[in-house]
């Protein structure tokens, strides 16, 4: 009985730990992360892929404890974030303040001295727009949910610079994708919980776009831009044409339910939209790691036949 309490107990901690950190989300940052090494030009080093993996967990994991810190009374007003460990005492405050900055700072270590100091700055850029920037913007404009889609858009970059040494074109897409991806992700939660959020005080769209009109257009808008800039990396030569393929229908399935929240926006389709946009992201990223590179590429094969042709030729 004593050694299944002790289980119990440390299974509780742990659950504590994991939702203070939003463990689920800072995988998904390391997700993307690696979607960028994995992309990236260069010599692959697993040594320095599993610091570049364990550093942006590390480093997400500790702003999203500082957020949660920093925002336990508005949390508290939530019906979503009542059960946080922050809001009900099963973590103090200041714990949540301590645990983010050391978890913070031992990311940024870690990519510094194990990856590129590159990879390391755009980590540090990430804590402090989303901790001091983001976190007391959402109290007061709805231009939040842009600020938050620019850390969003740096953990790929992240990747990029940790496996090739610097930034290049497809970084750049890569955090367009993630840039743009992350508004229609945010605005169709925002509307779900529009009534929450007003409760805590937050000032998303829809607390000033009470009919929807606006929030349901810019998430189409920008559903259209993350289709495009798929595109951008076929031709790009990163990926190939499976990925075009896969790309273009994940894209029409992303697209229809942003179109149809911004017809009419409700409850229904924002919610439709919002789970759509979590299962396209995972999906297209794992679809651009499996047909990456320009050897996939129609464009690229030609270059690399030219190429082999002038060799063979010379030799």
């Amino acid at each position: 009985m004593k050694r299944s309490g002790f289980l119990l107990s440390a299974a509780a901690v742990w659950r504590d730990h994991w939702e203070l950190v939003k463990g689920r989300l800072a995988l998904l940052v390391v997700f993307s992360a690696g979607s960028g090494y994995a992309l990236a030009s260069g010599p692959s080093n697993p040594t320095t892929l599993l610091a570049t993996l364990v550093g942006t967990f590390l480093a997400a994991a500790g702003a999203l404890a500082l957020n949660q810190a920093l925002e336990v009374e508005r949390d508290r007003l939530m019906a979503r974030t009542a059960s946080r460990p922050l809001v009900t005492g099963a973590l103090p405050r200041w714990y949540g303040y301590l645990l983010g900055v050391v978890l913070a700072l031992a990311g940024l270590t870690l990519l510094a001295a194990k990856t590129r100091v590159l990879a390391a700055l755009l980590g540090l850029a990430v804590v402090v727009l989303y901790v001091f920037v983001y976190t007391p913007l959402k109290s007061r404009s709805p231009y939040c949910t842009l600020v938050g889609a620019v850390c969003g858009a740096l953990p790929p970059m992240m990747g990029w610079s940790a496996a090739s040494g610097g930034l290049s074109l497809g970084a750049v897409l890569l955090a367009a994708l993630l840039f743009f991806w992350q508004v229609p992700h945010f605005l169709s939660l925002a509307w779900l919980f529009r009534e929450d959020y007003s409760r805590g005080g937050f000032r998303m769209l829809p607390q000033v776009d009470p009919g929807g009109s606006l929030t349901g257009r810019l998430a189409f808008l920008y559903a259209l831009a993350t289709v495009g800039t798929t595109a951008a990396l076929v031709f790009a030569q990163l990926t190939g044409l499976y990925f075009a393929a896969g790309a273009l229908i994940l894209g029409v399935l992303l697209v229809v339910p942003a179109w149809r929240l911004a017809q009419a926006p409700n409850d229904r389709r924002a919610r439709g939209l919002f789970r759509m946009t979590l299962a396209y992201l995972p999906l297209l990223m794992a679809l651009m790691v499996w047909d990456r590179g320009p050897v996939t590429s129609p464009f690229a094969q030609e270059k690399v036949s030219q190429a082999r042709v002038e060799r063979f030729a010379r030799d």
